[in-house]
């Protein structure tokens, strides 16, 4: 059979393979037909001969193809393809479906179904199955099995949760369709899969793979200058990072805290995550990868940033752990400096947040809920020195939030969620963008109205500044959020 994605190239893909290049990790897998296996690129096994090796650009199509997932380098640790484009509607489709059915948020408890996924799109589902498998080589429930197994396979290897637990969060309806998924798919049941000596202890810990290059320190700085007391911690030296986190799942809201420790020579990140969060791990897991940036795609991003910031090849746009509270911060944060909005945040944390105990002596109390912001009197947040038209924002947030009415998440939809947004008095353009580039993860988000953005481009005397950064941005497209991090980062 060829291999499915045209688009690789297999004596590439192998040279890749035979130096173990990390750039390219989540970028393919290889199926070695005389084991019948498949692997990242960054396996340490030996390299297989040229002529027993098939390429997919997607752990699905290599399970399609009959390859189970190796052992040893864990093909659910890497990073996950991302492609954007602005030409190819049928790519931008396909990798939209994709992204959705990868994203746990997106969908609440229930399970997405190719109907939904194709409402959500704007198509038929006939037509989207037509493209998912014409671009992909697998059908959407096919995509959907494999990320549910792999998903499993992570939280069986790495933790000691109960088998019929994982099955329910990894999203099977019972433990009779997991365990035939199990024995078709790896010839393997879960029990056989679990891994001795998982830890069995109050936390979990599971490793995220990421692309290099990655400028480690530039993002941990970045949320270093942001950090509020209490609820994050950051330790720029050890390269780790944590902060308490309250999450719905399985319909109940679980609180926690995390860790998270960059291990550079492996390109990983090692996250660490309290028992009260496992119920959620997989979403856990997802917003993680999106507060670091985990699955960007340097290689794509550089190829068209790099000639006008070619110091910022390693730059990441910081995410969020939690989109509705990013949302409270870029209010707050409006037309004052980093420094001052952090004050307010942490007065905001300090007056309305929830105490938690943890063995972390950094992390104490929860970023202040939805329900009780929403439910906040204006002198209370006025004694805080938060503005009038902030307050009122802020406390509009919170209501959409608590009422279900604003999901702020990279599954959520993005023109009709940027909309509600600017919809909120108090929320223009700059803040509704910032938000889209880090809460829902939008790659081309441009904040054209900001300040540092036109002293970094050389456009603050114009007369329109920010239909001058505007003009300029045009050569970014679809990167312009990256664009943005990386002018803000030459200040």
């Amino acid at each position: 059979m060829p291999d499915h994605d045209v688009t690789l190239q297999p004596d590439a893909c192998y040279l890749a393979l035979k130096a173990k290049d990390a750039r390219f990790d989540g970028r393919f897998f290889t199926g070695v037909t005389s084991t019948g296996i498949y692997c990242r690129p960054v396996c340490r096994v030996r390299t297989p001969r040229r002529e027993n090796c098939r390429f997919f650009a997607h752990a699905a199509q290599a399970e399609s193809a009959g390859f189970r997932p190796c052992l040893r380098c864990r093909p659910e640790l890497a990073p996950r393809a991302q492609a954007w484009s602005i030409q190819d509607a049928s790519a931008t489709l396909a990798q939209q479906a994709a992204h959705l059915l990868d994203e746990p948020e997106a969908w609440g408890d229930e399970s997405p179904s190719v109907e939904q996924v194709a409402a959500r799109l704007g198509v038929s589902d006939r037509h989207l199955r037509r493209i998912f498998e014409a671009q992909l080589g697998v059908s959407p429930l096919q995509y959907l099995q494999t990320r549910r197994l792999l998903t499993a396979k992570q939280l069986l290897a790495d933790t000691a949760l109960p088998i019929t637990q994982v099955a329910l969060i990894s999203g099977f309806a019972s433990m009779r369709r997991f365990n035939a998924a199990f024995v078709q798919h790896y010839g393997l049941s879960p029990t056989q899969l679990r891994r001795e000596g998982a830890d069995d202890g109050e936390t979990r810990t599971v490793k995220l793979g990421y692309r290099p290059p990655y400028d480690v320190r530039a993002m941990l700085g970045f949320f270093a200058a942001r950090r509020i007391d209490g609820v994050e911690l950051v330790d720029v030296e050890r390269s780790r990072l944590g902060r308490t986190l309250a999450i719905e799942a399985q319909g109940r809201t679980h609180t926690g805290w995390l860790t998270a420790t960059f291990d550079e020579p492996r390109t990983q990140v090692v996250l660490e995550v309290s028992e009260g969060l496992c119920e959620a791990l997989p979403a856990v897991i997802r917003r993680v990868r999106a507060l670091l940036d985990l699955d960007a795609d340097p290689q794509a991003i550089n190829a068209v940033l790099h000639a006008s910031f070619p110091q910022g090849d390693g730059l990441r746009v910081p995410g969020a752990a939690n989109g509705y509270e990013l949302a409270v911060r870029a209010v707050l944060g409006q037309q004052i400096t980093v420094a001052a909005a952090r004050t307010l945040a942490q007065r905001l944390a300090d007056r309305f947040g929830d105490p938690i105990e943890t063995p972390v002596p950094a992390l104490r109390r929860l970023f202040p809920r939805a329900e009780v912001l929403a439910a906040a009197e204006g002198d209370a947040l006025g004694q805080l020195g938060i503005v009038r038209q902030r307050q009122a924002a802020i406390v509009a947030i919170a209501k959409a939030v608590a009422q279900g009415r604003l999901r702020l998440h990279g599954g959520a939809p993005l023109d009709t969620t940027v909309a509600a947004l600017k919809e909120i008095p108090g929320i223009g353009d700059w803040t509704a963008q910032y938000i889209a580039m880090r809460a829902l993860r939008w790659p081309d988000a441009f904040p054209a109205s900001d300040v540092a953005l036109h002293k970094a481009l050389g456009v603050r005397e114009a007369k329109h500044p920010a239909r001058e950064a505007e003009a300029a941005s045009t050569p970014w497209k679809p990167w312009r959020s990256y664009a943005v991090i990386r002018a803000w980062s030459s200040l």
